[in-house]
């Protein structure tokens, strides 16, 4: 009968274990969904200013449209280093779906006015860019919904009992959802420059 109440540690002792490394891996679970859009959103970023070029040479008198996509670029950049020092932070979240918005805005006008500039249309490089950066929207859509699915799990282990018990003991702090709060930018633009 001595072994019992030793035997009942034990258990609690090994339930919280375990209850721990649950939470440990949710938190990685989540993180390392960011890092897959950390990949999508840097190659983005990274076919803005090639875009950008292209354009150049065929819209000459759109210098501040041009000047805009480059601005809201760089913004987008810095809100994913923010995040990418903290995934889950409510506020870098939010500077990021803010910044990663702008620039959805700007490359949406810069492709309305490329509409009128048929040379532009035609050119095999903006074509291509616009293939490539399409497909990453879409790569960036899967990435985030993996991210907010990974989320979801962590802050719903975390905030179940009793394991909200040992989160709160060893501060596992609630991650933040990646959300697009405008519809229209939920979805990736669309982009045709064929005829």
């Amino acid at each position: 009968m001595g072994w019992i109440i030793p035997a009942i540690a034990v258990a609690v002792v090994l339930y919280g274990i375990a209850v721990y490394n649950g939470l440990v891996s949710g938190r990685n679970r989540y993180k390392n969904a960011f890092a897959q859009i950390d990949v999508q959103l840097t190659r983005r970023h990274d076919l803005v200013p090639n875009l950008v070029e292209i354009a150049k040479g065929y819209m000459k008198h759109e210098r501040e449209t041009l000047e805009a996509v480059i601005s809201a670029r760089n913004a987008a950049v810095s809100g994913l280093e923010a995040a990418k020092g903290d995934p889950g932070d409510p506020a870098a979240m939010q500077q990021l779906a803010q910044a990663e918005q702008g620039l959805s805005g700007a490359l949406g006008r810069l492709f309305a006015l490329a509409e009128s500039y048929p040379d532009l249309k035609a050119s095999a490089n903006m074509a291509q860019l616009s293939e490539e950066l399409t497909s990453t929207e879409n790569k960036v859509a899967f990435a985030r919904q993996a991210y907010n699915d990974a989320v979801m799990d962590y802050n719903n282990r975390r905030e179940s009992f009793p394991a909200n018990l040992i989160a709160d003991r060893f501060n596992f702090q609630p991650a933040e959802l990646l959300q697009i709060e405008d519809v229209a930018m939920r979805e990736a633009p669309k982009v045709s420059f064929g005829s």
